[in-house]
């Protein structure tokens, strides 16, 4: 979280996290969509020739007042190809929330729990606790015909505990129930700061 308290903002940061190719930039383009154009700004994506995200897609939007403080969520993804690690250590550097896209498909489990991993390492690096930072999962492609039932993703990545929801983001399905879930856990977790 940043504060500028010359102009009373608050700046939060939310880092849609997963494996390449899990749905993290069809999440955050459905969410640009949705959202009043007067309350966002541009979505920013940067690509490869391969059309995947390579650094991050970043959107900002106003909210009302938090302890008497205008907030600006700002939205980011990681790019998921392993090889990008630096990259997306870069980008969640100050995350505030994360939310864990995972993919449905039964040939993706073993691409989720790298992520997940990967996720749980670079949060011990930055002396965080997995407990101490809002995290929503999203199980995203439940329309494929491989999709595993949410029970045995959930065992498979031990997420038991934190608030989940299912998702089609393609047609925006659970996209903005995830947003305002990380959204409101978030804010909590200021507001609880800050008192």
């Amino acid at each position: 979280m940043l504060i500028n308290w010359q102009s009373r903002q608050l700046r939060l940061k939310i880092v849609y996290y997963g494996p390449a190719l899990s749905g993290k930039t069809t999440n955050l383009e459905q969410i640009h969509k949705r959202i009043d154009p007067n309350n966002r700004s541009s979505l920013v994506s940067l690509k490869t020739d391969g059309d995947r995200t390579l650094y991050f897609d970043f959107m900002q939007f106003e909210l009302g007042k938090i302890c008497g403080m205008s907030p600006c969520i700002q939205l980011y993804t990681v790019p998921g190809q392993a090889y990008y690690k630096a990259s997306r250590n870069l980008v969640f550097r100050g995350g505030d929330g994360v939310v864990f896209v995972a993919d449905s498909s039964a040939e993706r489990i073993q691409d989720n729990q790298a992520s997940l991993q990967d996720l749980h390492a670079y949060i011990e690096e930055m002396n965080l606790t997995f407990d101490k930072l809002p995290m929503v999962i999203q199980f995203n492609k439940r329309d494929l015909v491989d999709a595993i039932p949410v029970e045995v993703l959930r065992e498979n990545l031990g997420t038991q505990g934190f608030a989940e929801f299912e998702a089609v983001a393609f047609h925006g399905e659970g996209v903005l129930n995830t947003l305002k879930a990380i959204t409101n856990s978030v804010i909590l977790q200021v507001q609880n700061s800050l008192a």
